[in-house]
């Protein structure tokens, strides 16, 4: 069997005889068929095929194919952002009146997607501290929830989950953990090898990796049994009357049930559908993804000890750090090395972490992570400013939290003008 980096480079597409040797771009809307019989067998999902690239478009479906093979995934499908990744693989078995418990360490886009837009649509959602006891997180589980979520590393408190212990509890309820795998990427992390069911991806960072493309991902580990629990998610286990009366989990099986209904229900109605371009652009960045991890785990280790050594730091947080909370989970899911991110406070609190970004040089302040450039941001007054402080608190996110993104430049460069900023900052 090939090796994960042989797979970043060649997995999802397979040239023939005369066949482009890149993946095409299939830049159309729609596709020709010889009669209207052979249309109508793919209207009612009796035969494979492409008839709009709404649901979907051979350029991604390639795509999908290579990151469902990197994840070690039995069907994989990409959407258009990671927050529509996010919204599609909880909508995809819930609906009004139904509960999920998520982790609270997660990215703030996430969290207002889930504590206030799905929230109005009638899901409600529990917070738990990823560090929460064995009875915390158990006392969070409801008679109507339908999955459990959270992230590998969480973006940006860095805290790594425990996903054995999570999909052990998740399991026992009847449901599936989803996993967030963006920031390990599966390059550092496969979290269905550790007893998740369900992983997505914003693919807009280290899987495209040169900010260049949206994106998301969703892929289905293939091992849940809808049917065992068929009372709990009727979406997959009961007829669709939308496509006369087909029920996804007897058709399609535990492999393929869950991506298929995510395909041609949810991506048919919402259309949150990415450009056969953008795919073209992730899968350049797929194929150098094994090479660029491996860089941005070693900058970002650099970095972080050498912050921890210098006088104006107040405290670091690296998952690889061996003095970091999340050491020992790290050493367990990320045995290669966590991700390029490495999250830190200066004495002096917000008002010294805006003296900082304003003096980088080589590092740009954008709404951004995980690029092959490095970036840095203050997510308090940035990505997270619509939480509250206990809820900023709940996510790990402290005022004088600065979230510095590695990037793949050299090492003592990216060193150097963070030693040159933080100069500049009042002692």
């Amino acid at each position: 069997m090939a090796k994960l980096g042989t797979k970043c480079v060649h997995a999802g597409y397979s040239p023939s005889n005369g066949e482009p040797r890149q993946i095409p771009i299939i830049q159309s809307t729609t596709f020709k068929y010889r009669s209207g019989e052979d249309m109508a067998r793919l209207f009612d999902l009796e035969a494979s095929g492409f008839f709009y690239t709404r649901l979907q478009n051979p350029t991604s479906e390639h795509v999908a194919a290579k990151i469902c093979a990197l994840e070690g995934g039995t069907a994989a499908m990409l959407t258009s952002s990671g927050q529509a990744a996010a919204f599609m693989a909880i909508f995809n078995i819930c609906s009004c009146g139904d509960h999920v418990v998520s982790s609270s360490n997660i990215y703030g886009g996430t969290y207002n997607l889930f504590a206030v837009t799905m929230k109005r649509m009638g899901i409600d959602f529990t917070f738990v501290s990823p560090d929460c006891s064995d009875e915390e997180l158990e006392a969070a589980f409801r008679e109507n929830t339908k999955a459990v979520f959270g992230e590998t590393i969480a973006n940006p408190a860095l805290t790594v989950l425990d996903i054995e212990r999570f999909a052990k509890a998740a399991h026992s309820h009847g449901v599936p953990l989803i996993i967030d795998n963006t920031f390990a990427t599966p390059v550092n992390c496969r979290p269905l090898e550790w007893g998740a069911d369900i992983v997505i991806h914003s693919t807009s960072k280290y899987m495209d990796g040169h900010a260049a493309a949206l994106g998301g991902a969703i892929i289905d580990g293939g091992k849940f049994d809808w049917m065992a629990h068929a009372s709990k998610f009727p979406g997959l286990t009961t007829p669709d009357p939308s496509y006369h009366g087909l029920v996804y989990a007897d058709r399609f099986g535990r492999e393929g049930a869950f991506i298929t209904k995510c395909t041609v229900q949810l991506m048919r109605d919402f259309g949150c559908t990415p450009s056969p371009q953008n795919s073209f652009l992730l899968n350049l960045g797929l194929e150098t993804l094994h090479l660029r991890m491996e860089r941005h785990c070693k900058n970002a280790l650099a970095l972080a000890e050498y912050l921890e050594g210098h006088e104006r730091v107040s405290w670091v947080n690296y998952p690889s750090l061996p003095r970091n909370s999340s050491y020992e989970l790290a050493k367990k899911y990320l045995p290669n090395g966590s991700c390029g991110v490495v999250s830190f406070g200066l004495k002096g609190g917000r008002a010294a972490a805006g003296n900082f970004m304003t003096g980088l040089k080589l590092a740009s302040i954008v709404t951004h992570v995980a690029d092959a450039r490095t970036c840095v941001l203050h997510p308090a007054s940035t990505t997270h400013r619509q939480l509250s402080d206990g809820e900023l608190a709940a996510a790990g996110v402290g005022p004088d939290m600065i979230r510095f993104s590695v990037g793949i430049e050299d090492a003592s460069d990216i060193i150097e003008d963070v030693e040159q900023a933080l100069a500049q900052v009042e002692p």
